[in-house]
């Protein structure tokens, strides 16, 4: 598979360039490394062909340009372009900062599949890599060089193609050149997103002629993982590895063994809620009371803020799945298959204890958040006791005392009946163990061949034996009427299925009447230092 990536670079060293595909350099820090003479040190392998160049180098023939005509004199100026086929493992298809010499690069990477399976050879990759420059950047001085493996050792060959910024000659139009200085003589390339969208194609067109294996570029990556934070991934594990490895040489056991970005919890946490919410309200909601995150809608998209940071994260940044059309989509889902749970529908939500919450870390987000939701539960408190006339507190605490006498009442019932039911279907089971056995029994005793006929009819010989000493250990001398139990195992059913809706009933009122007793506490508990301040 193949992957693009596209940075610029302001850097007026044209030679930074060249100097970065040949040599050795650290890839966290991109600096270069030094042999001990204190000396750049080159790359073990590499192919580089130079293009529009005529008979100077990249560097040469770039600032050429730049004195031709008179651009490029600026510090803000994007001097250079480049494009470099990258480790597979990311899959992405964005715009970051350049790690060296301030450049810009499309990436495009192979994957290391094709090495093995498709016979791709640096050789063979470096002439794709000036076939992808000579149609797509013609009039551009460029460098294509290409590398045996990437950064992460993943056993890729990647091609870079770095263009300088000035075109040095008139070439055809394009279809998806959109203005005179996408084709014109003199003027400086520009990467539109109509460009990309075009150079996407033409990568997926390489690898399909070359035969070599490629994923579709035009729809995006599920989970948008930016060039900043692949990078903290890589030196937040690194720093992780050495954390546990000294744990563990001092007998400790390690904690965590995977580094997590802000943004992998943040995609763990909307996940773990996404998928238990039926609406936007409750989704919200959820994301707050839980993990203290806020959620807004902005120009049609959703933005997310993480507790303990001051700016919020676009959902474009973070993945597919959670962008505003995905997030609706998933929760009307789940509305039409979560079953709906009567005695819940109007459950009293309870006060949260806004300062405490605070103390424990909670921003300024969530404090709003709650207040609003503390309003919303006394309300529905107040209208609970108004509607059950039970607004004193003597008789709030009676009705809660009878409740509670008719819980347990009730579920003592429902608890008997079940042992009888329980009791019942196992005295069922022996009883029609017994009965279609009996005759095997039976034959045993005649059998010409004990040991045989046993071994034969060892099922049915053990179910036997084990209803007869069910019988015997309770003891049951005459068998009881198969029609007579499954009758008498009806009418427990019913029996418990009354008396478990009166359980219930006294569970989901008791639940409510004790929630609103300790909000109605809460809330006064509040107001004492309130009016102690006033």
């Amino acid at each position: 598979m193949a992957t693009i990536k596209h940075l610029s670079s302001k850097n007026s060293n044209y030679a930074a360039a060249e100097s970065y595909l040949t040599f050795q350099h650290n890839e966290y820090t991109g600096l270069p490394i030094l042999d001990e003479k204190g000396r750049p040190k080159l790359r073990d392998s590499y192919l580089l062909d130079t293009l529009e160049c005529g008979e100077s180098s990249f560097a040469m023939a770039c600032l050429i340009a730049n004195r031709k005509y008179g651009k490029n004199g600026g510090r803000e100026d994007v001097k250079t372009h480049h494009i470099w086929r990258h480790p597979p493992k990311r899959m992405l298809i964005y715009s970051c900062a350049a790690r060296t010499a301030g450049h810009t690069k499309y990436i495009i990477s192979f994957d290391p599949k094709d090495a093995v399976e498709n016979g791709l050879t640096m050789e063979r990759a470096q002439a794709l890599g000036l076939q992808f420059c000579k149609e797509n950047f013609p009039g551009h001085p460029a460098i294509v060089c290409t590398h045996p493996d990437g950064h992460n050792s993943a056993g890729n060959i990647h091609v870079h193609i770095v263009i300088g910024s000035i075109r040095t000659r008139e070439v055809e139009r394009k279809p998806y050149m959109q203005k005179p200085r996408d084709w014109l003589e003199g003027m400086k390339h520009s990467s539109t997103a109509q460009t990309m969208r075009h150079l996407r194609v033409e990568v997926m067109e390489l690898c399909e002629g070359a035969g070599l294996y490629q994923i579709d570029l035009l729809n995006g990556s599920k989970e948008r993982v930016s060039e900043a934070e692949y990078w903290a991934r890589r030196r937040g594990q690194m720093k992780l590895d050495r954390e546990n490895a000294a744990l563990t040489a001092t007998g400790q056991q390690p904690r965590q063994k995977k580094f997590e970005t802000v943004k992998d919890t943040l995609r763990k946490q909307i996940s773990s809620v996404l998928y238990r919410a039926t609406s936007f309200e409750d989704f919200s909601d959820k994301l707050m009371q839980q993990y203290g995150i806020a959620v807004k809608e902005s120009r049609g998209c959703l933005s997310y803020l993480p507790a303990g940071r001051a700016k919020f994260i676009r959902a474009k940044h973070l993945g597919d799945k959670f962008d505003k059309a995905a997030v609706l989509a998933t929760l009307q889902a789940n509305a039409e298959h979560k079953p709906k749970v009567q005695f819940k529908q109007d459950a009293i939500g309870k006060l949260i204890d806004i300062q405490a919450k605070l103390a424990e870390g909670k921003g300024t987000g969530y404090e709003r958040w709650a207040k609003k939701y503390n309003l919303k539960a006394m309300a529905q408190t107040l209208i609970l006791l108004q509607e059950k006339d039970l607004l004193n507190e003597d008789a709030l605490n009676q009705r809660i005392a009878e409740l509670e006498t008719k819980y347990h009442d009730a579920l003592a019932v429902v608890k008997d009946l079940e042992g009888r039911m329980k009791t019942n279907k196992e005295l069922r089971y022996h009883v029609a163990a017994y009965t279609n056995t009996k005759n095997i029994a039976q034959q045993l005793k005649a059998a010409k061949r004990p040991a045989a006929f046993e071994e034969q009819h060892r099922a049915e010989l053990t179910a036997y034996r084990a209803a007869a000493a069910y019988f015997k250990a309770n003891s049951i001398t005459k068998l009881p009427s198969p029609k007579k139990l499954e009758a008498e195992y009806a009418q427990l059913a019913s029996e418990k299925a009354k008396f478990y809706e009166q359980y219930k009933e006294a569970k989901n009122e008791l639940l409510k009447l004790k929630t609103a007793k300790q909000n109605v506490a809460s809330f006064f508990r509040e107001e004492e230092p309130a009016q102690q301040e006033r």
